[in-house]
């Protein structure tokens, strides 16, 4: 008769010891939530939509941006700071990656079509405190009726045969967050001359992107051609509109501009 083996009673397995291994920090389920936003703002710094030694938007504006609490986006920040990204005075936050210093001329001069004047030449500008030109008010998201900053420039070359002239109405952002042109309307009454060249290097040193959209056409039955340009922020939020009349007596309209080499 066959000899029969008992089985061995199954034994019971050790319990499980609680996992010791650090959390990947690539698993967005892990990742904190500053973290994540100083790793959006840091691509920002990294692809130039704040330029190098720019102040960033302020943290309410950067909070409602990505939808986060003001405190998020002060540790974000202050991740930023302790990697050396970006340094904080009192007027607030700049980006300190190398690059381009915000220095750079401004590839475009303000307003569109604004030229050096030569000894013979004319020019002269003017701002005021008004309700801007038909179409600007929606452009600006404005309301209807009522009243900004607006820029009118003329300038006649030497021998009188072109005349520029150019009117810019700006928006409420604009003027928010611009100290230079927010400067301006006490004294915005239509006579006053204004140098408003800086414009564009002033919004840029507000931390403001600038994105332009021109936008030429010629005016039928005449000599002179229509540039329209549209400038908003890294937000999609408008900062100016400009209407340039060019009565340039020619068949050509020469645009030339300059764009600072990549470092």
């Amino acid at each position: 008769m066959a000899r029969t083996t008992p089985h061995d009673p199954p034994q019971a397995s050790p319990p499980t010891a609680p996992s010791t291994a650090p959390r990947d920090p690539a698993r967005p389920e892990d990742e904190p939530l500053y973290r994540r936003i100083a790793t959006e703002l840091l691509g920002a710094l990294r692809g130039g939509a704040i330029p190098p030694g720019e102040r960033l938007p302020g943290e309410r504006q950067l909070a409602d941006h990505f939808g986060v609490s003001r405190e998020t986006v002060r540790q974000a920040l202050e991740m930023l700071r302790r990697d050396g990204l970006v340094t904080t005075d009192r007027r607030g936050s700049h980006a300190t990656l190398k690059g381009p210093p915000v220095e750079t001329p401004a590839a475009l001069a303000f307003p569109v079509g604004a030229r050096h004047v030569g000894r013979d030449a004319m020019a002269r500008a003017t701002v005021s405190w008004e309700s801007p030109p038909p179409g600007h008010a929606e452009a600006l998201a404005l309301a209807p009726s009522r009243p900004t900053l607006v820029h009118r420039y003329w300038s006649a070359s030497a021998d009188g045969h072109e005349l520029r002239t150019a009117v810019t109405s700006f928006s409420t952002v604009a003027l928010a967050e611009v100290e230079e042109l927010a400067r301006y309307r006490d004294r915005a009454d239509g006579t006053t001359a204004a140098e408003l060249r800086r414009a564009y290097d002033w919004l840029r040193r507000a931390g403001l992107t600038l994105h332009h959209r021109d936008t030429i056409t010629r005016i039928a039955g005449t000599p002179s051609v229509r540039v329209t340009r549209r400038v908003h922020d890294q937000y999609a939020r408008p900062l100016e509109i400009t209407e340039l009349i060019v009565d340039a007596q020619q068949d050509a309209l020469v645009y030339e501009f300059t764009l600072p080499a990549a470092v």
